[in-house]
């Protein structure tokens, strides 16, 4: 559709007007609009899997997975919950045993999602799913990154809603900077912690709620006693999954000098079976590229910064410029005045520091920005709760990657520098709400 500005304001004063409505409508309303969406989906699903490949060149598994299924499952989350959730929650008076007290859960208004490239329409139709179940009117904005796939789910939108309802916009950065100048009630972002800052600004001059998930370096803390074959498995499939290119995925590593061989060896076996063929060539058909040229440059600047620095190439070490292909690479040696341990890496490869003391790797993660995601691996239930105890992210997952954004009954979300907020399940629904009081005298 039109991205001009006259248009937003249009459309924006329409959901405006709208917004009471939606507010006011029932949930079998809201789930006859999530059950359209999600046929739309099922619909479009061989468009949308072309046209994520076309954008970014993943897998079709993972597209498949990632961009469909998962948003399948998400939406059908919501309609089969949405009953209860809406449900007003009673509390006891502390003032007067004979009056009654509620929490009613409200949609918050006219809300704005920003999507990220790296799952450019899965990480927009889920909140999507969860504000529309919430009651609200939106307003989306997928990556210029990926056109393709924004023409698709622009296709989609259409199709189910109203533009008084659900409206997407297409255009470059402009054109969410003219969204962001807009009064929205509440304000969704997928992206950098650069750009979340930039968000939260444009969000503060209308006081505008916000969730923001956002990224960070995600620890990797391997103990004594560990499963070092399984957790080199874990992490090359961890890489290897869009191309390493996802906000939760591990960004280094700490593990004991007497493990570290281990680590290596396997995980360059597990790399091998995963992705090449029996010549040594690798199947690129089976891992996603890096998205566009000038991410391809940051991260090769950040390969080459620790390599000049002292870094050890200890498994692949190959960078493609011509296709934008980067074969998964663990670096030895690593330092902390190297920009790769400074900085988000957001591709498939994977810095390893060696530590004495498990206080080493704790101490370290405290003095740095709260990251997105944590993993420690140990069989030690004290060491575990240390690790808790003493440091602080998003979520963890104890003794393997991804579980704690998988698991849909959990929030996921991030803290201070890796995001604001939390959704997924029920948590989607409270985050596009507003929890209501209300005090009844008898």
């Amino acid at each position: 559709m039109s991205s001009s500005l006259s248009d937003m304001k249009r459309i924006f004063d329409l959901q405006q007007q709208h917004q009471w409505n939606m507010k006011a409508s029932s949930a079998d309303e809201r789930k006859t609009l999530l059950s359209q969406l999600r046929d739309a989906v099922k619909a479009h699903g061989d468009e949308i899997i072309e046209a994520v490949k076309k954008d970014t060149r993943k897998p079709e598994m993972e597209v498949g997975i990632t961009e469909v299924g998962n948003v399948v499952a998400n939406i059908d989350r919501n309609i089969n919950n949405l009953d209860e959730w809406m449900r007003p929650l009673d509390v006891p008076s502390s003032l007067d045993p004979d009056d009654s007290a509620q929490i009613l859960y409200e949609a918050r208004g006219v809300c704005l999602i920003l999507g990220p490239w790296n799952f450019p329409l899965g990480l927009v139709f889920g909140p999507l799913a969860a504000a529309v179940a919430a009651g609200n009117c939106c307003m989306v904005k997928l990556t210029d990154l990926c056109p393709a796939t924004a023409s698709v789910a622009g296709k989609i939108i259409s199709e189910v809603f109203d533009e008084k309802e659900v409206a997407l916009f297409e255009g470059e950065v402009d054109v969410a900077t003219a969204l962001l100048e807009l009064p929205f009630n509440h304000i969704f972002f997928t992206g950098s912690t650069r750009v979340g800052k930039l968000v939260m600004a444009a969000a503060a001059k209308n006081l505008a709620t916000v969730t923001l998930e956002l990224g960070g370096k995600s620890p990797v803390i391997i103990d004594d006693g560990a499963d070092v074959e399984k957790i080199a498995g874990d992490l090359a499939g961890a890489k290897q999954f869009n191309g390493g290119q996802a906000c939760i995925c591990p960004d280094y590593v700490f593990v004991k000098e007497s493990q570290k061989e281990t680590l290596v060896n396997t995980f360059r076996e597990k790399v091998k079976e995963n992705l090449y063929d029996e010549d040594g060539n690798i199947k690129k058909e089976n891992i996603a590229q890096i998205v566009n040229p000038q991410n391809f440059a940051r991260v090769k600047g950040l390969f080459e910064d620790a390599v000049a620095k002292g870094a050890c190439v200890a498994v692949g070490g190959k960078l493609e410029e011509g296709d934008l292909t980067v074969h998964p690479t663990m670096l030895t040696d690593v330092t902390p005045d190297m920009a790769i341990l400074q900085e988000e890496i957001f591709g498939p490869v994977l810095p390893v520091m060696t530590y004495d003391d498990l206080d080493e790797a704790i101490e370290y993660i405290e003095r740095h920005d709260k990251p997105l995601a944590l993993y420690v691996y140990s069989p030690d239930q004290n060491n575990i709760d240390r690790v808790l105890k003493r440091t602080s992210s998003g979520g963890v997952t104890v003794n393997g990657v991804f579980s704690h954004y998988l698991e849909n009954n959990l929030p996921f979300g991030g803290v201070n520098g890796s995001g604001m907020g939390s959704y997924h399940g029920h948590f989607g629904f409270k985050a596009f709400s507003h929890e209501r009081a209300v005090y009844r005298h008898n």
